[in-house]
């Protein structure tokens, strides 16, 4: 049982490269170890109690919302039993895309802490123990409490908001570009650059539909807006460009956009990976000011990942294109 005076930790494992092993007969690593042998390998001096459990077995390139919102009851429910934090393990692919889902979607205090590995543990200095130790201790600290999403990698503490994958194998994968990390871990401890600010109201995404798809695409040299013309009359709810820039896009794909968006919600992102989009400094056919004025939502700060995640949660509660427009605002502007 849990000692009165020690922070409870609650773990969701879900797979990642952090849990992968090979064997025999394989030609590669595969996501293969329990929650119970991750926290195995930290050994028994921890500075808190730990319930974990294994919810899932996944490449992270495999991650999908019914296993988040199975994830995000099974932290609910350890939350409300008195854990002081949630880490959820799995793998980097789509790690930063699972910490803006939290982040639009817990409700709690308590903070929920994502961590994996770029290394598996047959690999030399593999990162995964380092890394969950890491999260376990931002975790378990009072102050991440009131801060959302948080992401817990190579001694980084990032938000969710502004975490990107900008690696495809470094250890130091993750980057916080313009904003930088928010904290270092360090002799065991959290050391917090700034304090907890407002966050925005949690979606209650208990009823959520998920059903249809929301696709991301990227703008590009000689865009013709045949592939958004595609995938809309392929049966799209809502569509993310990633466009160049501040959220411009060719003449070819904006005639697309007006044609489209009285049916369906078009988010402009910047794919640059760093940066606002813009509202109102250029005027040509396909800058962000002729694309607002045919009814497009800008992402701000948002990348286009996120975005779409954000987008998809949204149609997947039922908002109407004011509520998409609104909460776009709220979370995409500083």
């Amino acid at each position: 049982m849990p000692s009165s005076d020690r922070p409870v930790v609650a773990v969701a494992a879900l797979g990642g490269t952090i849990s992968m092993a090979r064997a025999a007969g394989e030609d590669g690593v595969v996501p293969r170890l329990s929650a119970t042998d991750l926290l195995g390998e930290l050994g028994s001096d921890l500075p808190m109690d730990v319930r974990a459990e294994t919810l899932a077995g996944l490449s992270s390139a495999s991650m999908d919302f019914a296993t988040l919102l199975r994830t995000r009851l099974w932290g609910a429910q350890q939350v409300e039993e008195g854990a002081a934090g949630l880490v959820v393990v799995q793998g980097t692919d789509t790690l930063e895309e699972t910490a803006y889902f939290f982040e639009v979607t817990w409700p709690y205090d308590a903070p929920v802490v994502i961590t994996g590995a770029m290394r598996n543990p047959s690999l030399p200095s593999a990162d995964g123990p380092a890394n969950l130790l890491a999260a376990l201790t931002v975790a378990a600290d009072p102050r991440s409490r009131h801060r959302g999403s948080l992401v817990a990698f190579n001694d980084d503490v990032h938000e969710a908001r502004w975490v990107r994958k900008t690696h495809s194998s470094h250890v130091e994968a993750f980057s916080s570009a313009p904003a930088g990390p928010l904290a270092l871990v360090a002799e065991g401890a959290v050391h917090y650059f700034h304090p907890s600010a407002p966050r925005v109201p949690a979606l209650d995404v208990d009823n959520a539909g998920f059903i249809g798809v929301v696709p991301l695409l990227e703008a590009g040299l000689a865009d013709t807006g045949e592939l958004l013309d595609t995938v809309v009359k392929a049966g799209a709810k809502g569509v993310v460009i990633a466009a160049s820039g501040v959220g411009h896009v060719s003449t070819g794909l904006a005639d697309v956009i007006e044609r489209v968006l009285p049916d369906l919600p078009v988010v402009i992102a910047s794919r640059t990976g760093a940066g606002t989009t813009f509202r109102a400094t250029y005027g040509f056919r396909g800058s962000e000011s002729s694309l607002i004025a045919m009814g497009a939502t800008m992402a701000g700060w948002l990348c286009p990942r996120k975005s779409r995640v954000l987008l998809h949660l949204l149609l997947a509660v039922g908002a109407d294109r004011a509520e998409i427009e609104r909460q776009f605002r709220l979370r995409g502007d500083l």
